[in-house]
């Protein structure tokens, strides 16, 4: 692998995290790298475990939205749930 290849299987601790922990980590990841914290190696880590960070999220918001529902009325007044159809 170069190294400005992400590996393509999330690490085990990443994988484990909600949606939202993910996020509060990469908001703090980016936090950091915008004040300048670090050195460039460092930075460069916090870039890369930063990218795994948002694939993992874009991964869930996907989840969530195959497992959305939207209600329908139907023609004989009744209601029911059908996926969501963006």
């Amino acid at each position: 692998m170069a190294d400005t290849e992400l590996p393509t299987e999330l690490p085990d601790d990443i994988r484990a995290m909600s949606f939202e922990q993910a996020l509060d980590e990469l908001r703090g990841i980016v936090d950091g790298l915008e004040k300048g914290d670090g050195s460039l190696d460092q930075s460069i880590k916090a870039y890369e475990r930063g990218s795994l960070l948002r694939m993992h999220c874009d991964a869930k918001l996907r989840e969530a939205h195959m497992k959305i529902e939207q209600i329908r009325v139907k023609s004989d007044g009744s209601a029911g749930t059908e996926p969501f159809d963006a």
